[in-house]
């Protein structure tokens, strides 16, 4: 039997308007989420400062990251990886912005 194909770019539910998170894999050691930003970006004051470590890729749309001191704009196909603790927020991001997200501890991180 083949297994079902997804397109990550093409919404689920055109009609839904707010952020939307959606497990596509996980295990004991990481989540990856595909997250759909439907140009919300993270609410005024808050900020994510998560147990794990995150590899973060924009897919579609762009997007401006801010950290406690500076913020980096994205473009489809910049990626970067986020340290646990690192706090982070959306600044803003486009009407089309699609990521990837992998959540993991980065205790697991082996030097190449």
């Amino acid at each position: 039997m083949t297994p079902p194909i997804e397109n990550l770019l093409i919404p689920r539910n055109p009609s839904v308007t707010e952020e939307e998170f959606h497990t596509l894999l996980k295990t004991a050691q990481f989540r990856l989420e595909h997250i759909i930003s439907h140009g919300e970006p993270s609410p005024q004051g808050f900020w994510y400062d998560q147990p794990d470590a995150e590899w973060v890729m924009l897919l579609q749309g762009t997007a401006t990251l801010q950290f406690e001191n500076d913020t980096t704009p994205l473009a489809a196909g910049d990626a970067l990886f986020i340290p646990a603790h690192h706090k982070h927020r959306v600044e803003k991001c486009s009407l089309d912005a699609i990521w990837l997200a992998l959540h993991f501890n980065d205790a697991l991180i082996v030097e190449t």
